[in-house]
């Protein structure tokens, strides 16, 4: 079996901020919401197919950076695994708040705005889910 690679487009879009318990965490390159993704090492493409113990695993690293958006100020939490265009396993997780650029839409499709992070707001994001 070859080696767990981050699918291309997963790299194009996004920083690679580490290791997660069950998952690879990764944060969107568009800044104007903390907009997390999370990769499960394995060629499932569903999260339900897991392993039980697997999915809890998983589950338990969207709780982590669920908790840490709002410790952040983020009152509601957008959590999505789709794959349509990605067919990697990757879950979305995504804090919201009235007033963020596409609110209260959804942001697929909504998110007209674009701004990079800055560097030092990827280093404070990292270290709010990884405990850094």
């Amino acid at each position: 079996m070859p080696p767990f690679a981050l699918h291309p487009q997963l790299i194009a879009d996004c920083h690679v901020l580490g290791r997660l318990p069950a998952t690879h965490l990764l944060l969107h390159r568009n800044g104007v919401v903390p907009w997390f993704i999370l990769v499960p090492e394995t060629d499932l493409a569903n999260l339900l197919d897991l392993p039980t113990t697997h999915r809890d695993a998983v589950l338990a690293d969207c709780t982590r950076v669920s908790d840490a958006l709002r410790t952040l100020g983020y009152p509601r939490i957008n959590v999505a695994w789709i794959g349509n265009l990605v067919p990697q396993l990757h879950i979305h997780v995504i804090g919201r708040r009235p007033g963020d650029a596409c609110w209260p839409r959804p942001v697929w499709g909504h998110l007209e705005e674009r701004r990079d992070w800055a560097e030092s707001e990827i280093a404070a994001l990292r270290g709010a889910v990884l405990d850094e």
